[in-house]
């Protein structure tokens, strides 16, 4: 019975399967036939092009004609302009006023307190790095821009959150909005937003909330949904308002989610600030683009390297932050550790650990003293007032708070050094340690010597010529001119169809369609080739890679920082060797956009795998399978749904690095979008934009429906 039921249960699961490879075989017949018809069909007729393009140009010119007197940009674009502009202005101001050591303290204090000494030292090695390349100024311009930006997203993102967790239609109302801001390239925010703002740093500042903001709603919803219908009823029968559900129960218990959807609102908008320095945005990302213009590899690695740092050090603070209570955090007088246990046996780790803890010790017991002092202080003002109450509270609150205290006492004792040493304030010049001159050097023997090797066909040229002639010229061709376009919409739609259903079949026919009528389709057509052939290339080095790193802890844990690195670092610095040794084109779009793409898929393999249960290979060696048979037979089958979450994750990040690489000579939507933008031809801008955003959104609901469909087989049998 029981295998019976299981044959019906596969039947059921493969039936629509084997009706869409009937319609694939009709698809191919259909193909055959067309191909003998007298008239053209390969390509989107051109007379189709509903001219989006004009209309939106028109209403560029009207902005530019009533910017200056338009009640529209007299009271509400420009005072909002210039409340941004202010924030920035004041946040930068006091970055570059504060003394170096007082920033550097303030941020080691800060990881000591959620994270412990070693996050401390991340954090402060991380802020050192920036001064020691010379960037300590424009890190703080960096930080400036995106503190405005993380602050708004959250102004907006939590009470939208909070909405959209309370009524269930405003969230299926927000959810395709939050959709189209996830899948929309970056570059596609810049065109409006140039429009309404100008150029400088505040359209930086809205393009980053713009792409910053899904996070925030999302994380802010999930973690509201998800606290306890039964703590809410207990809420509830003492008497709790629905206000007072939702401030003392609902946003207390959501706090660790909300603090996610932070750190990930903060990543989001530190991995823009390269992309809005092209409309005047400065500090880092403007030094990665000057270098990616000039080709000066060095001067991008060293910015590239800050942002990376100060990505870490921000997601590693915000990430402990999310893992511990809103109170003071217990500093550790016992058993501490910096490094490895296993290390310890060493004297000279042993000594330096016992001497830090003495430290912590010593400092901890400041703390207590100082707090006591001022709870000596201030007890007697509180019962002057007559406010016994808080008398008895304001002690037991410094007590919690010691080390708050003490670090605030210590950071003041500290600037006040500093104003008084006028050497302390900037960073010394003479610290630097400038990496440009050896990368620069190591790029230009990397040029000369590998684009052939020896007078061989082998290197850099003939690896460029080989994917250029064999792959995508051939798949750009098949695309755009062999295959007919109402029968790639077809073949397309089928795939969404054995996917999910044919909701999604109808949508990705009318957005296909949607983009041939915007004039997009042979763009389109380019896109998709090099998206194609950089999602096979990343596929077939990340799915062995992740295989390997899944069998063996030693490979995992080397892997992790390089994963790490590419994950964080800005994808323009990508470009810049690539260009170096591959010559500008479409080929230096696909190795960059391998690289950015390489970690998700590694990643989610790796995890994948060990997350199949132990007794299930247990019981593969007990019928006498080798390692082989359980690896191809057990184990990557049952990490199939991971690993197509992974191959979701490559294209997705795949189709952005192809958009940025039209920067670059890549050509296609991406190429469409940089001109729109540079030239100001706005119209040409949103129309490569809808067409890139109909693609990913299609892509992206496809290969998660795969996965979706590949984790219910996985639980079927």
């Amino acid at each position: 019975m029981v295998n019976l039921q299981r044959l019906n249960t596969y039947l059921e699961l493969r039936k629509r399967d084997w009706w869409v490879l009937g319609a694939f075989g009709v698809l191919i017949l259909l193909i055959l036939l067309l191909s003998f018809m007298p008239f053209d069909v390969g390509t989107f007729p051109a007379a189709w092009n509903i001219g989006l393009r004009q209309p939106i140009d028109a209403f560029q010119g009207w902005v530019i004609g009533n910017r200056a007197n338009h009640p529209m940009f007299v009271y509400f674009f420009d005072p909002l302009s210039d409340t941004i502009d202010l924030g920035i202005r004041a946040i930068e101001g006091f970055l570059l006023w504060l003394p170096w050591p007082v920033i550097l303290a303030a941020l080691f204090l800060l990881g000591q307190k959620v994270g412990g000494f070693r996050l401390a030292l991340l954090s402060a090695f991380g802020l050192l790095f920036m001064g020691w390349v010379g960037l300590w100024d424009e890190s703080m311009q960096t930080l400036a821009l995106m503190g405005v930006s993380v602050i708004i997203a959250l102004l907006i993102g939590i009470p939208l959150g909070i909405l959209a967790a309370r009524y269930d239609k405003f969230e299926a109302g927000l959810r395709p909005i939050l959709d189209a801001m996830q899948t929309m390239p970056a570059f596609v925010y810049l065109i409006p937003v140039v429009l309404f703002f100008g150029i400088a740093r505040v359209p930086g500042v809205v393009a980053t909330v713009i792409y910053a903001l899904p996070p925030a709603i999302r994380m802010t919803s999930l973690g509201i949904r998800q606290v306890s219908s039964v703590t809410i009823e207990a809420a509830k029968a003492f008497g709790s308002t629905k206000q007072q559900i939702l401030f003392k129960v609902q946003i207390p218990l959501a706090m660790p989610a909300i603090i996610i959807g932070i750190n990930q609102t903060i990543m989001m908008a530190l991995g823009i600030v390269v992309i809005a320095a092209l409309i005047g945005a400065g500090g880092l990302g403007r030094e990665v683009l000057v270098a990616l213009q000039r080709l000066r590899v060095g001067q991008g690695l060293e910015a590239g390297l800050a942002i990376v740092f100060m990505a870490i050090v921000l997601d590693r603070i915000s990430h402990a932050a999310s893992k511990i209570e809103m109170t003071s955090r217990p500093q550790q007088e016992h058993g501490f550790r910096l490094f490895p246990a296993k290390l310890a046996r060493f004297e000279v780790i042993w000594r330096l650990e016992q001497g830090l803890a003495k430290l912590f010790a010593a400092f901890d017991r400041l703390a207590k003293a100082v707090a006591a002092g001022v709870a000596a202080v201030i007890s007697p003002i509180v019962r002057a007032l007559g406010q016994k109450d808080a008398a008895k509270a304001t002690p037991a609150f410094l007590r919690t708070h010691s080390f708050e205290l003490a670090s605030l006492l210590l950071l003041v004792l500290l600037l006040i050094i500093c104003s008084l040493n006028p050497n302390l304030t900037e960073f010394p010049e003479s610290w630097n340690l400038s990496l440009r001159g050896p990368v620069d050097a190591a790029v230009a023997w990397s040029r000369d010597n590998l684009y052939r090797i020896g007078g061989l066909p082998i290197g850099t040229g003939p690896l460029s010529d080989f994917v250029t002639i064999y792959g995508l010229t051939p798949l750009r061709t098949f695309l755009q001119d062999i295959i007919p376009w109402p029968i790639l919409i077809l073949a397309v739609a089928l795939l969404a169809l054995s996917a999910v259903g044919w909701r999604l079949a109808l949508f990705t026919i009318i957005g296909m369609f949607f983009v041939g009528l915007l004039g997009m389709w042979e763009h389109s057509m380019d896109t998709l080739s090099q998206t194609i052939v950089a999602v096979i290339v990343s596929l077939v080095i990340a799915i062995p890679v992740g295989i390997l790193a899944s069998r063996s802890d030693a490979f995992a844990a080397f892997l992790r920082p390089i994963l790490d690195t590419l994950q964080t670092i800005p994808p323009f610095i990508y470009l810049v060797p690539v260009i170096m040794l591959f010559n500008v084109g479409r080929v230096p779009g696909i190795i960059a956009s391998v690289l950015y793409a390489l970690p998700p898929a590694i990643r989610l393999t790796n995890l994948g795998i060990r997350e199949v249960a132990p007794q299930t290979i247990e019981a593969a060696r007990a019928f006498g399978s080798t390692p082989r048979q359980i690896l191809t037979k057990v184990q990557i089958p049952l990490a199939m749904p991971s690993i197509m979450v992974g191959v979701n994750q490559t294209i997705m990040m795949v189709l952005s690095m192809v958009i940025i690489a039209g920067l670059v000579g890549g050509g296609g939507l991406g190429l469409e979008t940089v001109i729109g933008l540079a030239k100001n031809e706005t119209g040409r801008g949103v129309e490569a934009g809808l067409a890139i955003v109909i693609i990913a959104i299609v892509i992206d609901r496809i290969t998660q429906a795969w996965a979706k469909k590949r984790e219910a087989g996985a639980q079927g049998h």
